[in-house]
């Protein structure tokens, strides 16, 4: 690679940067060193989440970056590992610690949005689709802060609120049990965190100008899910109706079950508003359903905190990170890593007011999307084009950030395209 450019892009306050694990984290470096800091003076605050330090310092690391966030509101993260019994032998770990990602979302709250990039010559496995379908996830609780209880005996177990003025508990018997036992689940969400979820989906259906569509099984949980429904009908009359209907844009509650079969039907072109678990899951269907987990983009917004935090929403490709270490040719699909950094450096930008940074993460985008159409792709985009021929992770990147200077080049010497650079 060439000298340093003589002016890189200087941030006026720092991004954070969220280290993880295997191969995703050997993508973040190789992104962060052979195209970013090429045009960025890159000002960073780095934590190490990878599964053996969070271990080593007993998860006060993660603890330690979310409060980074916090401040700084603007972050980057790689893919991490959340450990179970057999990744605790393989590593060596003392601790099972929770995931990272969940101990995120709940500090934050918000909502995970999830979308995929579409590239020129890369056809969706769902053949209608030519519109992008938007994931909203409310990242807040449900399965994931519920607790879970395994019964060995015979025994009654029932649902009990106490309330805080000193009122009547309330007791709802659930089941009895057989003596071969059984298991339980109690789960939670707060009126607040809905409502929060809500505005921030009708925020980005008018930016983005894309109908909401809340997916939900009301028919059966009638009092959870149904608070999901009337806190959005909610927060729609009260402060987005007008606006929708000026725009031209719907919003509509439809029994989950409906819009998995409408979404394959459909050109796309909506936001999917989905319950944690639900968002979980339906992503990585939207994401296979355009090609790959690999062209997918990611961002946790935080209306509560202005906070944003930018991912790779895939995992951490442990299979090619075993030939990595074995000195083999690997092609991860880094698309989504060079996205996430994209977006963080948008995002600062707009934040702080610097055109040039954003300058910056629209070549990164629009560079990796001529290197896909010029027909330089990794192996997963190779397979969906039956081609043979695949570009390794290190080659892709290459290309791309060859493009990058090429863009950034062209719009320095021309005077009304160039902005500033602090």
């Amino acid at each position: 690679m060439t000298s340093q450019p003589s002016t890189p892009v200087t941030m006026v306050k720092p991004i954070v940067e969220i280290d993880g694990d295997e191969m995703a984290r050997v993508m973040m470096h190789s992104i962060r060193e052979n195209l970013v800091r090429w045009h960025v003076a890159l000002d960073l605050l780095s934590f190490d989440l990878s599964v053996t330090n969070r271990d080593a310092t007993q998860d006060a690391v993660t603890r330690e970056a979310i409060d980074a966030l916090l401040s700084a509101k603007v972050a980057v993260k790689c893919a991490t590992i959340t450990a179970d019994r057999a990744k605790a032998r393989e590593f060596g770990l003392r601790h099972l610690l929770p995931s990272p990602n969940a101990t995120i979302r709940r500090r934050l709250g918000g909502v995970d949005f999830r979308e995929p990039i579409l590239a020129e010559g890369i056809v969706p496995l769902v053949r209608g689709w030519d519109q992008p379908i938007v994931i909203a996830r409310h990242a807040h609780a449900d399965q994931y802060l519920a607790q879970d209880l395994r019964v060995e005996e015979a025994g009654t177990a029932s649902l009990v609120f106490q309330p805080a003025t000193g009122g009547p508990t309330v007791v709802r018997e659930i089941a009895t049990f057989p003596s071969s036992g059984g298991v339980l689940l109690g789960m939670y969400n707060y009126i607040e965190s809905i409502e929060s979820f809500a505005k921030s989906c009708f925020e980005m259906a008018l930016s983005r100008r894309m109908p909401v569509y809340l997916s939900t099984k009301s028919t059966v949980l009638q009092s959870y899910d149904g608070a999901f429904v009337e806190a959005f009908e909610r927060v729609f009359a009260a402060g987005y109706h007008a606006a929708f209907a000026e725009a031209g844009l719907r919003y509509e509650h439809r029994l989950i079950d409906d819009v998995v079969a409408y979404s394959v039907r459909s050109r796309g072109g909506f936001i999917w508003a989905c319950k944690n678990y639900d968002g979980d899951v339906q992503s990585d269907f939207v994401a296979q359903g355009f090609g790959s987990p690999g062209m997918m983009r990611a961002a946790l917004v935080s209306s509560r905190e202005g906070a944003m935090l930018f991912e790779a929403p895939h995992g951490t490709i442990p299979r090619h990170f075993r030939r990595h270490q074995r000195g083999l040719p690997t092609s991860s699909n880094p698309v989504a890593s060079i996205f996430a950094w994209s977006g963080a450096l948008r995002e600062r930008g707009k934040q702080d007011g610097s055109e040039a940074l954003r300058g910056v993460a629209d070549a990164m985008e629009q560079a990796t999307l001529d290197t896909i159409a010029a027909g330089t792709v990794t192996g997963d985009l190779a397979a969906i084009r039956n081609e043979s021929d695949w570009a390794t992770t290190d080659d892709f990147i290459a290309a791309v950030a060859q493009r990058v200077r090429g863009l950034l080049s062209a719009r320095t010497q021309d005077p009304i395209s160039s902005g500033s650079t602090t």
